[in-house]
């Protein structure tokens, strides 16, 4: 087996510790051609379609890619900001925000730094570029408060086969799941209230809060995947902060496809149903997702707000992902720090350190290093 050439090193170099967000992913751009590469890495993973590949690779390469491409390019057009993609564009800015956040937190040497599972930026040239940067130690933090075989194991399916390439492997830690850590819950709920100062509280004697995950067929539940139960679990928090009682809302499961049984209940068909049960308003959050995007934009504020009205709703009002507001990223900056000891330090020393590297370099040479 062949390695990647390692990246030039200087003897003396500060050594640094790296901040890995990943996210799912995205099209470069909201074009049929974009759409048909994204969706062919995105579909060919395992961890996203159980079934035997060669007969799903008849079913993508005959028919998905063929005919998905071109719809889905119309709806990401539909949601793309001047900056690009919702979903990159806002996992860049909370790279950007939590490294400001964590160096107030610590003045040791850190790089903080966003990648997509799918699509790019790449978690290969993310990583590559953290180990230019002398990072010889990787957090890397999934943007998936739940964990899910078809999310978090598969970003850490894709570490392992990008760090078994490479001679030099830095310390890795891997953040599981955060779906319950109070920052988190106070970053969703802090958010929902700040929107409910805008529009108004629902009155919960005729409105309804509904709570959507993204779905997973249900064979995945009944294999061990502790993701539906942790989805309840954030759900359940949440509205214990919120005030609310159990029957104030409603926990659901969106963007199934195909014809196995997902995770109920289904999104679209609880929205029907509330609209036809003559509900006065739905407020919509979607605690699943750390960045707005498709899923969100398009399915939910967009296509579950018609489909409410239709079958007979009042009010529908989509309440967006926390993103880049300040209790998100502080949160991210908590669940950061709690996996970052002995990496890093408030008291680390700037000019001490400088000095140790100086030493380093200095013996180096002593022995013939050339750089």
């Amino acid at each position: 087996m062949s390695f990647q050439a390692e990246p030039n090193f200087t003897h003396g170099t500060q050594a640094k510790t790296g901040v890995l967000l990943v996210n799912l992913g995205t099209p470069d751009e909201p074009t049929p051609q974009a759409v048909r590469r994204y969706l062919k890495e995105f579909l060919a993973d395992p961890r996203i379609v159980e079934i035997p590949k060669f007969v799903w690779w008849f079913i993508l390469n005959g028919i998905i890619l063929n005919v998905r491409p071109k719809k889905t390019a119309a709806k990401y057009a539909g949601i793309w900001m001047p900056e690009g993609s919702p979903l990159r564009v806002y996992t860049e800015r909370q790279a950007l925000l939590l490294a400001q956040s964590l160096a107030r937190r610590t003045s040791s040497p850190l790089v903080v730094r966003a990648a997509m599972r799918y699509g790019n930026p790449s978690m290969e040239s993310v990583i590559d570029d953290l180990k230019s940067a002398q990072c010889n130690n990787i957090l890397v933090l999934p943007l998936y408060p739940q964990f899910a075989a078809s999310t978090t194991a598969s970003t850490f399916d894709q570490l392992g086969r990008i760090l078994a390439t490479r001679r030099s492997i830095p310390g890795i830690r891997f953040i599981r799941n955060y779906h319950d850590h109070p920052a988190f819950i106070r970053a969703i709920v802090q958010n929902v209230e700040a929107q409910w100062a805008e529009i108004g509280r629902p009155d919960f004697a005729i409105d309804k809060l509904l709570m959507t995950f993204h779905g997973v067929p249900k064979f995945h539940l009944d294999r061990g995947d502790p993701y539906h139960c942790q989805c309840h679990k954030t759900a359940r928090l949440i509205g214990e902060q919120l005030g609310l009682k159990p029957a104030d809302y409603v926990v659901t499961f969106q963007s199934r496809f195909g014809k196995a049984e997902w995770l109920q209940p289904y999104t679209d068909k609880t929205l029907e149903a509330l609209g036809a049960a003559n509900t006065r308003r739905i407020d919509v959050i979607c605690p699943g997702f750390s960045a707005d995007c498709l899923e969100t934009l398009e399915e939910i504020a967009d296509e579950g707000r018609e489909t409410f009205l239709h079958a007979g709703g009042t009010a529908f009002n989509y309440l967006p992902v926390a993103n880049d507001t300040a209790p998100y990223i502080e949160a991210l900056a908590n669940v950061a720090m709690d996996n970052l000891g002995g990496w890093v330090s408030p008291n680390w020393d700037a000019a001490r350190a400088t000095r140790e590297n100086a030493i380093t370099a200095a013996l180096a040479t002593k022995m013939g290093a050339s750089a």
